[in-house]
């Protein structure tokens, strides 16, 4: 079965939005996670959705004319929660010397480290 537009504009890509206030003024960044330079801003949220579809149909025709890969969206059932990280040993030492000084475990003090 060949993979057209319509298939991949069905596919549940995971969407990343912000609401920005810089030295541009306020409005609404959002990007498609899985699609390596599919973004767009708008003025509001309503906005950037249909700017960010149009930005997607864009990058999945230029993709297919030239048969270049499209990635699927990531699926949360095949996540594990584990990951193997390989960090210097005077970080390590670092981390256990501020869990053990929190009262939590290593992979604790990690956690939430990694989701500040």
């Amino acid at each position: 079965m060949e993979k057209g537009k319509e298939y991949y504009m069905k596919l549940p890509y995971n969407r990343l939005i912000q609401e920005m206030h810089d030295e541009s003024g306020h409005y609404f960044y959002g990007r498609i996670l899985e699609l390596d330079g599919c973004q767009s801003t708008a003025d509001t949220l309503e906005e950037l959705t249909d700017s960010l579809m149009e930005a997607m149909e864009g990058y999945i025709e230029v993709k297919l004319e030239h048969n270049l890969p499209i990635p699927e969206p990531f699926v949360e059932e095949k996540m594990s929660g584990k990951f193997l990280l390989r960090i210097p040993k005077s970080l390590h030492r670092r981390l256990a010397i501020e869990a053990e000084r929190e009262g939590v475990s290593l992979n604790q003090y990690a956690l939430y480290k990694l989701a500040r």
